[in-house]
């Protein structure tokens, strides 16, 4: 068993695919020499600047989010610019969750990912 390291990603930049790409990667443990699908022993990703990732094209006004309540004229739709002003984190959180595979590990793995919207410095822990 590996001890687990905790990855630093600043987000100043990075298109939202690839951040979340790179996040979904370290959370698998798809980096590590000993990686095995069934095996969750992956390690932590702390991605901190998320106000400034860089969106490409025109997905801010175009791309749309759906949470159905399971109601009748229960569809809510956001764009993602709302939901860029509301909270940025939530916008990488849900690229990274549809990254990662649907299995039981899904739930485990997403909760090691931190998120924060300014920067984090190694004196602040």
């Amino acid at each position: 068993m590996t001890k687990t390291k905790t990855h630093k990603i600043d987000a100043t930049g990075i298109s939202l695919g690839r951040l979340a790409t790179q996040a979904a990667t370290i959370l698998q443990g798809k980096n590590q020499a000993d990686f095995q699908p069934h095996i969750d022993n992956s390690d932590r990703v702390l991605i901190y600047n998320c106000d400034s990732i860089q969106i490409t094209g025109d997905k801010l006004n175009q791309k749309k989010y759906y949470n159905y309540s399971g109601y009748p004229g229960g569809l809510r739709e956001r764009s993602l610019k709302t939901l860029m002003e509301e909270d940025s984190r939530e916008v990488i959180r849900k690229a990274v969750y549809g990254m990662l595979p649907s299995n039981r590990m899904r739930n485990d793995r997403q909760k090691r990912l931190t998120l924060h919207t300014k920067n984090i410095t190694e004196d602040s822990k």
